[in-house]
């Protein structure tokens, strides 16, 4: 959206002139101004920490309070400071402010304007439990399904997604987290209420902050692993100027393999950080070496079979990696003991290390490289499965051929693969043998 289209900016203006008729109170309704610069406060307050935090999410229970307390139009107002005073770190900021302002507007004001046709007002005034929960539920789905229809329209037009796609996920990956933000909003409209007062009403916000700043912190810390991750990768890339991209697509092949195999998604994870960094050890390995034309000496491929026991003590010390650091030390293993650097067999292997023996050797033969040209899938995997039970675990290669079949191979193509290649020695005859 830095360069924002015509389209895009005629839409966000139909979605602020909305958001601008929604404020408006109908001359009947009278508007409790205290609450209203009491939860703009505080929703501002809360903004604000979230900025310092450095964390994306808005903070919904206070704008959910605002709709289960307030009329339409008022609670509506809740938003603007806040919002219009967050963090923003893309260009243009002030659109995307405004953007985002005009946005929750439409969303609260219809979520205050379904509680109150539903009667929830009335219940939250008398804290009358259950029926409370209803109109209250049917809000939440109200301010979520605003929300992914307007996201949905500013991915079509400013982001260019392709309209089949831009709604895709969204109302769902938003209910979660919208319902539990309900239930706190919900609770603090009950105690703002209740005979102790607006006072009380804060104190259901002091477990949702701790949980805030926890989420904060793991996405930083998750942010972190990620940066160091993206360090190694690229100096390996810049070293090793014939595989760039492979670790990518290795670490792309692992996950599918693993998803395929029905691992949790916390081991699908380590096991894409296990295939990205497997070839790490590589920054240890003389340049010339790497990117030698001819065929190499017996003392040169010792050399560069030295690359897993290097990367291994590269990445030993980074604890979030887990079981990743023995796929980098192992994955040059063969099942029959004919690998290196230990010449372990069958199941002395790590399994993570025999995911990502699967997925290297699959990307090295469909990969142009500098001692062969790329083959195409089929005959990668036609070589995969005559060399599973000697080089490779057949369960491995039998998941990763089903996961292919069931969504295919679209790996992104590197500037190096781009370039019609120079004439290459034969291929070796052990699959990735040179890797």
């Amino acid at each position: 959206m830095e360069a924002v289209p015509a389209r895009a900016r005629v839409y966000v203006t139909c979605v602020v002139l909305g958001a601008l008729c929604c404020l408006l109170p109908p001359p009947t309704v009278r508007t409790p101004w205290w609450a209203v610069v009491l939860l703009a406060a505080l929703y501002g307050g809360c903004e604000r920490v979230a900025a310092r935090l450095r964390f994306t999410g808005t903070f919904y229970p206070v704008l959910l309070a605002g709709a289960f307390l307030l009329p339409p139009s008022a609670a509506a107002l809740v938003v603007l400071p806040g919002a219009l005073l967050s963090r923003v770190e893309q260009r243009p900021q002030w659109l995307r402010r405004v953007w985002r302002a005009a946005q929750l507007v439409i969303a609260v004001w219809a979520a205050a304007r379904v509680h109150r046709a539903l009667d929830g007002w009335d219940a939250v005034h008398a804290s009358d439990f259950p029926y409370a929960l209803a109109p209250a539920a049917a809000a939440v789905l109200a301010f979520c399904l605003v929300l992914t229809v307007l996201d949905g329209g500013i991915l079509a037009l400013a982001e260019r997604v392709p309209a089949r796609r831009a709604w895709r996920g969204l109302f769902v990956r938003s209910l979660a987290p919208a319902v539990v933000h309900g239930l706190a909003g919900l609770m603090m409209a009950v105690l703002w209420r209740s005979p102790y007062g607006p006072v009380t009403a804060l104190l259901v916000l002091l477990p949702m902050c701790v949980s805030w700043w926890v989420f904060a912190q793991y996405h930083r810390e998750r942010a972190a692993h990620q940066a160091t991750i993206r360090a190694l990768v690229q100096a390996v890339d810049i070293k090793d100027g014939y595989t760039r991209g492979h670790s990518e697509r290795v670490g792309q092949a692992s996950m599918m393999i693993a998803r395929e195999l029905g691992m949790p998604d916390e081991r699908v994870e380590v096991l894409r950080f296990a295939g990205i960094l497997h070839d790490v050890g590589k920054l240890g390995v003389p340049t010339r070496l790497l990117r030698k034309d001819g065929p190499l000496t017996c003392e040169e491929r010792r050399v560069i079979e030295l690359h897993p026991e290097y990367g291994h003590e590269m990445v030993r010390g980074i604890s979030f990696l887990g079981e990743a650091r023995a796929a980098v030390l192992h994955h040059h293993e063969r099942l029959d003991g004919s690998g290196y650097p230990y010449g372990l067999a069958g199941g002395q292997i790590p399994e993570s290390a025999r995911v990502v023996a699967v997925a290297d050797a699959f990307d090295a033969m469909t990969s142009t490289r500098s001692y062969s040209r790329a083959r195409p899938v089929p005959v990668a995997l036609a070589e995969l499965e005559r060399c599973a039970g000697t080089h490779f675990d057949p369960q491995m290669v039998t998941a990763l051929v089903r996961a292919l079949s069931r969504h295919g191979w679209h790996p992104a193509v590197t500037a190096d693969e781009a370039h019609t290649p120079r004439p290459r020695p034969p291929v070796p005859s052990q699959p990735g043998a040179r890797r």
